[in-house]
Order: C-alpha cells, then sequence, then structure tokens
C-alpha cells in the first residue's frame, strides 16, 4: 500500500464533496453545522477550523484516498476529526493508514499527549478501527448518539522519513502498560 499524506490542493476538495452523497452522510463526516447540501468550491473554506490542520491520504497518482483533520482541542490534546476514506477505497486498509499517518503527524507537530475523537456509536467500521489503535470511551463526554474517545499519545514515530508530510512515515504503536 503505497500512498502518502499531503495538504488537499483545491482539486481534492471536488473529489472528497463527491463522497458525501446526502445529508446524513454529510452529518455523520463533517457534524451538524456543516450545510447540506453544498457546493465543491466552498468546501475547503466550510472546512476550516481555527488552528487546524487539513490532510489528503493520496495514491501513487497523487488521487485523494482519504481526507482528516486535527486541531488543539486543549493543552496536551489534539483532536482528529472529518476522518474520511473514498468509498472506492474502503475495506483496503486505508482507513488505518490515514490516521496513523493523521496521529503521528498531529502529535510531532503539536506535541500532543493524547488524542481525541469522536465517533457516532452506530459506525462500527469506524469504531472497530478506532478502538484497535487503543481509544477509550470517555462516557462523561459522549451522548446517546456520539462517543467521545480518547488516546494517550504512548507510541514512537519512525524517524527515517522526517515524519514530514508529503512523505510516508510509519507510526509504531506500543501496549497499554
Amino acid at each position: 500500500m503505497n500512498a502518502i499524506l499531503r495538504t488537499p490542493e483545491p482539486a481534492d476538495y471536488e473529489t472528497i464533496a463527491s463522497w458525501i452523497t446526502d445529508a446524513e452522510s454529510c452529518v455523520r463526516w463533517a457534524g451538524p453545522r456543516m450545510p447540506y447540501p453544498f457546493f465543491a468550491a466552498e468546501l475547503q473554506s466550510l472546512l476550516e477550523v481555527a488552528g487546524g490542520e487539513s490532510y489528503c491520504l493520496a495514491n501513487a497518482a497523487a488521487s485523494p484516498l482519504g481526507f482528516g483533520q486535527f486541531w488543539v482541542i486543549a493543552p496536551g490534546a489534539v483532536h482528529l476529526g472529518r476522518v474520511i476514506v473514498s468509498p472506492s477505497a474502503r475495506g483496503g486498509g486505508f482507513g488505518r493508514l490515514l490516521c496513523e499517518l493523521l496521529i503521528a503527524h498531529a502529535v510531532r507537530v503539536t506535541g500532543a499527549s493524547a488524542i481525541t475523537l469522536r465517533v457516532y456509536r452506530n459506525n462500527t467500521a469506524a469504531l472497530s478501527l478506532y478502538s484497535s489503535f487503543g481509544f477509550e470511551t470517555v462516557q462523561d463526554e459522549s451522548t446517546e448518539e456520539v462517543l467521545f474517545m480518547r488516546l494517550e499519545a504512548n507510541f514512537s514515530i519512525d524517524q527515517t522519513s522526517h515524519g514530514k508530510p508529503g512523505h510516508v512515515f510509519h507510526v509504531e504503536r506500543q501496549a497499554h502498560e
């Protein structure tokens, strides 16, 4: 599986917009404040988060396979959001790769010691993926529909690629102690 994490280009937002086919999938991906329908040309500005960074997982031909964002939500904690994989790439391990690269980069650039995210309780594929990374549910922050999850950053980044976006780098997860 050869893919890179890179900043999105304007044309990527057209592709990402095509993955969101109805209001329900829009809410599940971007949250209730995201309007639907939306124009692909507006997507970049609609997704802006103060202090946030956006990234695409792209194949060798530079075509987007996935998208995700992160932003600092509190000192020492970075939040992942709006993680999505192209419908045609689902089931191929690209969600795992996108999350590995996004988490590693977020920790590297922010120095965070914890990573958080939200996931709908009935999104079993995403819930299974996040649980496999060691994310744990924080009940006090969860709702009837959405789980708030947290992962302590107890892993190291393989620095052979220097951890730069646009280069493939590997996350080595360590077992919980």
